[in-house]
């Protein structure tokens, strides 16, 4: 089957409305798409859905209008600090993108810039140490959000590659990473291998690395590929 279970519209941060991305899936010769736009959240709420209802709504209306040439899928990227539940979704993608420190937060994925200035205003400077924050919390998003599917696994990872922030063969890098695999190698879940990064300019290999990859399929772990598409012409990129 040629699907592809991550993609955002114009209902959260993507740049094509839910139709034009469906044209596109359909033209690409898709037999499902699944649309995950960002879950509501009461902070950050730039790349956040802001109408759930209407969005459900229009998934809705494009299933029934293209019923006959593609599945289309309701879904949902549900951030581990999402304001409500993720309720009345044919499935959902659990990620983390915001690390909270009291009552202050930081995005993981805005850049590398906001991480170093992060890591030095609430982690003394010890980059490691907000990485196995960042662990921690991944180890928990499938209690957390009911995650059918594990989003972008390595997401702190998004700009180490044309701007260096840790050694990702540092050893307590390593453990924090190895750690948060196991907790959710246990739910039996899928990691998807994401490409977002790579149509985005940020990096030139999906997450998770592949190191990751190997180590979860080492321990049973399935693996499932998106495009994380967030326009109608990245949709399925990299494996379609």
């Amino acid at each position: 089957m040629k699907c592809d279970l991550h993609v955002h519209s114009t209902f959260s941060d993507g740049e094509n409305t839910p139709e034009e991305m469906v044209l596109s899936a359909i033209s690409l010769g898709l037999d499902t798409i699944g649309f995950s736009d960002h879950s509501y959240m009461e902070r950050n709420i730039g790349y956040c859905m802001t109408d759930e209802d209407g969005y459900k709504a229009e998934i809705s209306r494009l299933k029934e209008k293209y019923r006959a040439k593609i599945n289309i899928l309701c879904g949902v990227e549900q951030d581990y600090f999402a304001a409500r539940p993720a309720e009345g979704y044919d499935y959902i993608i659990g990620s983390v993108h915001n690390i909270f420190v009291g009552d202050e937060s930081f995005e993981v994925d805005s850049s590398a810039e906001t991480t170093l200035a992060a890591c030095a205003k609430y982690f003394g400077g010890d980059i490691y140490a907000l990485a196995e924050e960042y662990y921690r919390l991944v180890a928990d998003v499938k209690r957390k959000t009911g995650a059918d599917i594990i989003g972008h696994f390595d997401l702190l990872t998004k700009f180490n590659e044309k701007t260096p922030l840790f050694d990702e063969s540092n050893p307590r890098y390593t453990a924090a990473w190895k750690s948060a695999a196991d907790s959710l190698l246990k739910y039996g879940v899928p990691f998807e291998i994401n490409y977002g990064a790579i149509t985005r300019g940020y990096r030139t290999t999906p997450y998770p690395s592949p190191k990751i990859r190997e180590y979860i399929i080492s321990r049973g772990g399935r693996l499932i590929q998106s495009s994380d598409s967030h326009r109608a012409d990245t949709i399925g990129y990299g494996f379609i």
